[in-house]
């Protein structure tokens, strides 16, 4: 065997041994978890840390009022956690996969299945709360006024806002001299040194931690005022007008024996129906408060088989496709016409070019969107004027969906033109010049070579702004507002895409309907990912051919 070869001036290296390593030194494990800590870096650690434990605290305080005992659980053990990975001095690469984890959770997984949780049962306006929130919302709402009935002097007030904040009726007996706070909750005695009550009127005119609502704020606000019931031991407290109220016997009352409510004055009953939580009478009438239960698949046969629903749905979807194909397809192909006009070596002024037309780009998409409205507005719109035309645009069906998608066009070319750039620039001219050495034209070799080579790199953007588009709800509700409407049906219009359809499912003024409004969020979601994935597929494939 030959002996190793050593340069001049090197040490003999003795068997078994490892080289010796040359160059700067490796920091040893020890040495890095015993690196001394910057006052900065411990100032924001403490702060941050702080800043976990008030939130923390924070929502124990719900969790433990309400019995959730099993989120409490995991909201300590989540919060020892994080001290405990942020006070150590090991798991460094925990330390900065965590909160991105957390963040992940927080808002992605949590209402993604909170969504779906939600699909499968009847939530909704009349269906929130449970099923003894139902009762007390039945008896207090059939409160009416018997004679002997107990008068109290009004004044109404909030603890916030005087426009926007939770009422509260601030009460005087004008007997006892009692002075009472309510609200939805309940009535609570006040202290009278707390509070000061005119001698005139009787009414309080000052109250600890609570703002008095003048007349006119309260005028303002009448339907709230009148919405507001007090539940009492008796029955219930209601206003009569803005400076008076009483309190009422419920003529509706639940009876535990019959699992019904019975009215005492026209003797008719409605018994509880837990699959669709309601009170249903024998006729067939259901009572407007109801509570929250689980309907299994109701929802998805409702979507798809309910004419008043489906047939909206599935004209929606049909629209919805187009408008997401058309945004995508017509900003890709001006896009990329315009970045192949651009990419000539012929061209001079390209980088002026470039600057001007990807301003649209640059400016705020929800100003240019209302801009727009106005341009295509029938009377004073710009369009109209400047072509001499007499169109409304909005008012019908394809005149609107036709300047929905120039609108889109407008707004997303500049994006498209944007990365064909980079992805042309990418492409060795070698490439083209070669089919022109072989007699290519320029057409079969944009068709060739470019266009297949662009693909490739832009696939993954164009399912990208495909699902962007699909669910481009600002396009919409910031132009026509789903509209033109059909006389028939004010809850789907011709320019609605699936997403502003579940809005307005969800928050209409036709009623709430989340668990329906879930639901479609779901079709939504299945239709986008599988879309998705088939896309991606082809990617791949086409990645295999030209790569």
């Amino acid at each position: 065997m030959s002996a190793p070869l050593s340069g001049p001036g090197s040490a003999p290296q003795a068997p078994g041994r490892e080289p010796v390593r040359r160059g700067l030194p490796r920091t040893s494990r020890t040495a890095r978890q015993h690196a001394p800590i910057t006052a900065t870096g411990l100032v924001v650690k403490v702060v941050l840390l702080g800043l976990v434990a008030g939130i923390a605290i924070w929502a124990a305080f719900p969790l433990i009022e309400a019995g959730h005992w099993i989120a409490l659980g995991v909201l300590a053990v989540t919060t020892a956690g994080l001290f405990y990975l942020y006070l150590s001095r090991r798991h460094i690469p925990a330390k900065y996969l965590v909160p991105g984890t957390l963040f992940l959770i927080a808002f992605q997984v949590f209402p993604v299945l909170y969504t779906a949780s939600t699909a499968f049962t009847n939530f909704g306006d009349g269906h929130r709360g449970s099923k003894d929130d139902a009762i007390v919302a039945v008896q207090t709402a059939s409160v009416k006024q018997v004679p002997g009935s107990t008068e109290y002097n009004l004044t109404i007030a909030t603890k916030g806002d005087p426009a926007t904040g939770s009422l509260t009726f601030l009460l005087s007996d004008p007997k006892s001299k009692e002075v009472f706070a309510g609200d939805a909750d309940g009535l609570r005695k006040l202290d009278a040194a707390d509070v000061e009550v005119s001698s005139l009127s009787g009414k309080i005119t000052a109250a600890d931690g609570y703002t008095l609502l003048n007349i006119g704020q309260a005028s303002s606000r009448s339907d709230a005022v009148t919405a507001l019931i007090v539940p009492t031991d008796e029955g219930a407290i209601r206003s009569n007008g803005l400076t008076r109220a009483y309190e009422g016997k419920a003529i509706r009352a639940y009876d535990a024996v019959c699992d019904c409510v019975k009215d005492s004055e026209t003797g008719k009953t409605w018994t509880a129906d837990e699959r669709s939580g309601s009170f249903v009478a024998a006729d067939g009438e259901r009572l407007a408060q109801g509570w929250k239960v689980d309907v299994g698949l109701k929802n998805f046969a409702t979507v798809l088989t309910d004419s008043n629903i489906s047939g909206p749905f599935f004209g929606t979807l049909a629209w919805n496709f187009a408008f997401a194909i058309g945004s995508t397809g017509l900003t890709f192909l001006l896009g990329m016409g315009i970045a192949l006009a651009l990419h000539s070596p012929r061209m001079r002024g390209t980088n002026l070019y470039r600057m001007v037309l990807i301003l649209p780009y640059a400016m705020p998409s929800f100003a240019m969107l209302l801009i727009w409205r106005d341009m295509f507005n029938t009377d004073f719109g710009l369009l109209n004027d400047l072509f001499g035309l007499n169109v409304d645009w909005f008012g019908g069906n394809w005149s609107a969906r036709i300047a929905v998608l120039l609108v889109q066009l407008w707004l997303g070319y500049p994006y498209m033109f944007l990365v064909a750039t980079g992805a042309l620039q990418a492409i060795p001219r070698e490439l083209t010049e070669a089919t022109s050495v072989d007699g290519a034209s320029p057409w079969q070799s944009f068709r060739a070579v470019t266009l297949p080579l662009l693909l490739v790199a832009l696939s993954p953007l164009l399912i990208a702004s495909f699902a962007y588009n699909f669910n481009n709800v600002n396009a919409i509700l910031f132009t026509t507002e789903g509209g033109p409407f059909a006389p028939d049906n004010p809850t789907n219009g011709a320019t609605d895409l699936l997403i502003t359809y579940t809005y307005r499912l969800a928050f209409g003024a036709q009623g709430a309907e989340f668990g329906l409004a879930a639901t479609v969020s779901i079709f939504i979601f299945a239709i986008v990912a599988t879309v998705s994935a088939i896309s991606f597929r082809r990617t791949r494939k086409q990645e295999e051919v030209y790569s």
